[in-house]
């Protein structure tokens, strides 16, 4: 068929060699954050997150007209505020982190992948978009990739979107890499370990507390019903870590925060229960934030801010937030090794291609050239 039949539906791979050594892909994707704390970039960041149809299950003609007629006119300039409190001078405590934790696990899984690899950070939403970094890993010759959420429990409103996100990039794509799409670890042993110790070491430091109050992101109740298992995972991740700790029933409880809008959510309400607990006997309470990978406003601004401020002003004495795991050695180790049991066919298919005389790289290329190939 004449190049002239053909259109520009697909991308196609750019600067390809025969023989080239296959490079292992790695797209780390958070959920996002504004590009600066002003409401200009909140509104372009929430018209972004709220317009998923993953995140807001509402009619889409309904929700539209919600969303640009109250929520976008609204809403930005009380979210920038609260930005503006926990904003760092290298940007958002989101992306900063979650770039230093992409950083530790690249200089890790150098000293233990024996195949070429490149890793890559975007977020769901805002910059660097899960399509740019698509773009990057092809552009690095990747032929296999590993997308890895930075969720620990399962949400069609995370992970899903993530994968929706992925393979809508993908459409665009005439040569479609494996993809390893990679779910949840909220029971991941390591990852509860990680968790737990980080607990003990900060009770270490600072005393243990009355109760912990496992904080968890909010979901509609709906969602429940719907078959999302967000729920469960909540509950097991919180059951698993109170079980590592060796907590009584009455010194550890969970709850759901960052609750939206006018419908029921799931519950308890952390913002409830944090005005109930010190009327109940709590005096000291410890805060720790299980399904959040790292900090963020989420956990910065409405839990250790907003959060220790109504529980001291029901009658509280001591608020303790202990952070997320971040890009601390136990995140980074447990982050590696859920890669790697995705990365070893790899390495054994390329080690079985070195060993195969008519597969090796200068052969083979030979062979492609001879055929017609331009590289």
């Amino acid at each position: 068929m004449g190049k002239e039949l053909f259109g520009n539906k697909f991308s196609g791979q750019q600067g390809f060699e025969h023989g080239r050594k296959p490079v292992l892909g790695i797209l780390v994707v958070n959920l996002g954050t504004p590009d600066a704390p002003t409401p200009a970039a909140v509104r372009r960041y929430l018209a972004e997150f709220l317009s998923d149809s993953r995140v807001v299950e509402i009619p889409k003609i309904i929700w539209k007209l919600i969303l640009h007629g109250i929520i976008l006119r609204t809403r930005p300039a009380k979210s920038a505020k609260a930005y503006q409190k926990v904003w760092l001078e290298e940007g958002s405590p989101l992306k900063v982190t979650s770039s230093q934790l992409v950083d530790e696990m690249s200089k890790e899984l150098t000293t233990r992948l024996d195949t070429e690899f490149k890793i890559e950070l975007a977020m769901r939403y805002g910059q660097p978009s899960i399509d740019k970094g698509l773009k990057v890993l092809e552009a690095a010759g990747a032929e296999r990739i590993i997308v890895l959420p930075l969720y620990p429990q399962y949400s069609g409103a995370t992970i899903g979107s993530v994968a929706d996100a992925v393979f809508k990039s993908l459409m665009k794509w005439r040569w479609v890499p494996e993809i390893s799409m990679l779910g949840a670890y909220h029971d991941n042993p390591q990852y509860i370990s990680a968790v737990a110790e980080s607990i003990r070491d900060h009770w270490s430091r600072e005393g243990q507390s009355d109760k912990l109050l496992m904080s968890f992101h909010g979901m509609p109740k709906a969602t429940l019903r719907a078959g999302d298992p967000y729920y469960c995972h909540c509950h097991k991740t919180a059951r698993l870590i109170a079980e590592q700790l060796e907590l009584k029933e009455n010194q550890w409880e969970m709850a759901f925060q960052s609750r939206f809008g006018a419908a029921t959510w799931l519950q308890p309400y952390v913002s409830q229960r944090l005005t109930e607990m010190p009327t109940e006997g709590v005096k000291k309470l410890s805060v720790v934030c299980p399904g959040f990978a790292v900090d963020c406003l989420e956990t910065l601004e409405e839990i250790a801010m907003e959060g220790h401020g109504d529980f001291l002003a029901a009658g509280g004495e001591s608020f303790e937030y202990i952070p997320a795991l971040n890009s601390s050695s136990a995140h980074v180790a447990m982050l590696v090794n859920k890669v790697m049991e995705h990365a070893v066919s790899v390495s054994t298919h390329e080690n079985i291609a070195v060993n195969n005389k008519a597969t090796q790289p200068d052969q083979s290329r030979h062979l492609a050239l001879a055929a017609g190939a331009c590289k």
